[in-house]
């Protein structure tokens, strides 16, 4: 039961790694625009996301636009996108696989081996799938960084790591942590074989009377 209470709760970790994780690659302050330096206008705050872009008015009104072609966009929105995709991809999968492959359930009950099996295979994507988002949103936030401390970016344009990052790294290392429940859980029921003796002579071998 201590195994299966693991089990449930790595998978909990997991499960709101990939509810982040969407969240994250919806959510349009993947970067927000910088106050940092003199004669900074403050009327006017500009966020980026993976999808559009928004303008947050002093006034409180917001304007958003959806970006127009998919071939103009630079290569890390294309690629973030692509990263955080395939993350929330192997997520739903992994959720899947687990639902069939945890003790809790009674799918393939009859095989309790091949089911721990199951489970350690859903915990291998779970890990796969945080490390895709974890690397997404790192290269996007190395490449705020790294425009930011640029000299040659003008002052205006320079722009701050939004919220969504945050989600995102969160996101990831729940659904990372998550995963490793299940391979650590698996792998110490795995390595947990009884021990063998080595047969008794008197039960292999016939007795020898001496004299």
């Amino acid at each position: 039961m201590a195994n299966a209470g693991m089990q449930l709760l790595g998978f909990t970790l997991a499960f709101l790694g990939f509810i982040g994780t969407i969240a994250s690659t919806v959510m349009v302050e993947w970067k927000a625009s910088s106050y940092a330096g003199d004669n900074i206008i403050t009327a006017q705050a500009m966020f980026e996301g993976l999808w559009k872009s928004c303008v947050s008015q002093s006034t409180g009104q917001i304007q958003c636009k959806v970006y127009d072609s998919l071939l103009q966009l630079p290569g890390i929105v294309q690629g973030t996108r692509g990263l955080m995709l395939a993350s929330v991809l192997l997520s739903f999968i992994s959720i899947m696989v687990e639902v069939v492959g945890m003790r809790c359930t009674t799918c393939m009950a009859q095989d309790p081996k091949q089911k721990d099996k199951v489970a350690l295979a859903g915990g291998v994507i779970f890990i796969i799938a945080g490390l895709l988002a974890l690397v997404g949103t790192s290269w996007y936030g190395h490449r705020i960084a790294q425009e930011f401390y640029n000299p040659l970016t003008p002052t205006n344009s320079r722009y701050e790591f939004g919220s969504a990052l945050y989600v995102g790294w969160g996101a990831a290392c729940l659904t990372v942590i998550g995963g490793s429940f299940f391979c650590c859980i698996c792998s110490n029921e795995g390595s947990g074989k009884s021990p063998r003796y080595p047969p008794s002579r008197s039960a292999g071998q016939p007795g020898r009377d001496y004299v």
